[in-house]
């Protein structure tokens, strides 16, 4: 029987997920709290409302996140430079040190995947992803439930 790519995406979904789990045993991170680790990296020292924002999450949610990377010294709360009533959340040198190996990381996977397919075909698996992604997005969005007026 013929896999279908909702099959093929589920199953290299499944297999990023393992690979994580495996990465993260025995350390404090899981992937809710890596992703506040990476938009830190990307964005530099935000408001847990920005943070919430951009990973899609309540308040509350990003507050436990914060926390427990607070606890464990990846991140640290300070003062925000010009909102006395603002704090932003920073990468302590722990969480540099934690994102700088997981770039590496990041890419030696990326390295080893290209390295799976031939050069001429790599452009078009990259348009490929970028179109599936765009479906997806479109697709989701589109199924997520209007905001209601209360």
């Amino acid at each position: 029987m013929h896999s279908s790519i909702v099959d093929k995406l589920m199953a290299i979904t499944s297999m990023f997920q393992q690979d994580m789990a495996r990465a993260f045993a025995g350390t404090p991170f899981t992937e809710s709290r890596v992703a506040v680790l990476w938009t830190l990296a990307l964005s530099g020292p935000s408001t847990q409302q920005t943070l919430a924002a951009a990973l899609s999450v309540t308040p509350r949610n990003i507050s436990g996140l914060v926390d427990a990377l607070e606890q464990h010294g990846y991140v640290e709360r300070i003062a925000h430079p010009t909102d006395r009533r603002a704090v932003l959340v920073t990468l302590t040198s722990n969480g540099e040190t934690a994102m700088a190996r997981m770039q590496e990381e990041h890419a030696h996977l990326e390295g080893e995947l290209r390295d799976a397919v031939a050069p001429e075909q790599l452009d078009a698996l990259e348009q490929g992803i970028d179109a599936i992604i765009a479906r997806l997005t479109t697709l989701v969005s589109a199924e997520q439930p209007e905001a209601e007026d209360g």
